[in-house]
């Protein structure tokens, strides 16, 4: 555990810093995703483990989304890193912008139609191991703007992935599917996350279209 919480609290400082500077241009994709053979070395080192705890996950073991800065939330702040244009009302909710959505090459003009999704889902995590973790490290970990954890993507497609890892479920534009393995693996290296053998293989295929 010790590269994902050894300074949660200089973390989570750092990130009210950079998304203040960084306050309405549009990355479109989140920070920190790792090169094609970086994530293929990362994904060499990672535990290959069967899933546990299954029955005793639930969401609210994962509080979020929490304040980060003034009145923005977590999901506020993803709006705004990975948006065009966006405005936001005296409450720091999007009242108009862009989101183009990776996962399915959509663009939407509404917050509304769009989810922030969890990279490595947070019941996958679980799962994975975050259930030996404390409230706090699954706080940060469900708020995490630092790494490419956190997605703005079109709604029912956050809907249709679920708690699904790659073996079942991948991005409809294939053309993405680089990016979703090497950001899927940052994730789970940098939280110290297991994963399944058939999980491993299909991040392996998926990092082959890099």
């Amino acid at each position: 555990m010790k590269r994902a919480f050894a300074a949660v609290t200089a973390t989570l400082s750092l990130v009210v810093a950079l998304t203040a500077a960084t306050a309405g241009t549009a990355n479109a994709t989140p920070p920190n995703i790792p090169s094609a053979s970086t994530a293929a070395s990362r994904l060499a080192t990672l535990t290959v483990a069967a899933e546990s705890h299954q029955s005793t996950y639930d969401r609210s073991l994962f509080p979020h989304w929490i304040t980060i800065s003034g009145t923005c939330n977590t999901r506020e702040e993803v709006l705004k890193r990975d948006g065009t244009n966006v405005v936001t009302d005296s409450s720091c909710a999007a009242t108009s912008g862009r989101w183009y959505s990776p996962y399915d090459g959509a663009t939407w003009t509404a917050a509304s139609d769009v989810d922030i999704d969890h990279m490595v889902p947070l019941a996958e995590a679980w799962r994975s191991g975050a259930w030996a973790w404390t409230t706090a490290q699954r706080q940060a970990y469900a708020n995490d703007l630092g790494g490419p954890e956190l997605w703005a993507v079109t709604d029912n497609v956050n809907q249709a992935k679920g708690d699904q890892d790659p073996t079942t479920w991948k991005p409809s534009l294939t053309s993405f599917w680089c990016t979703y393995a090497r950001a899927w693996i940052q994730v789970k290296w940098y939280y110290n996350l297991t994963l399944q053998s058939a999980e491993k293989s299909a991040l392996t295929s998926m990092l082959n279209t890099c």
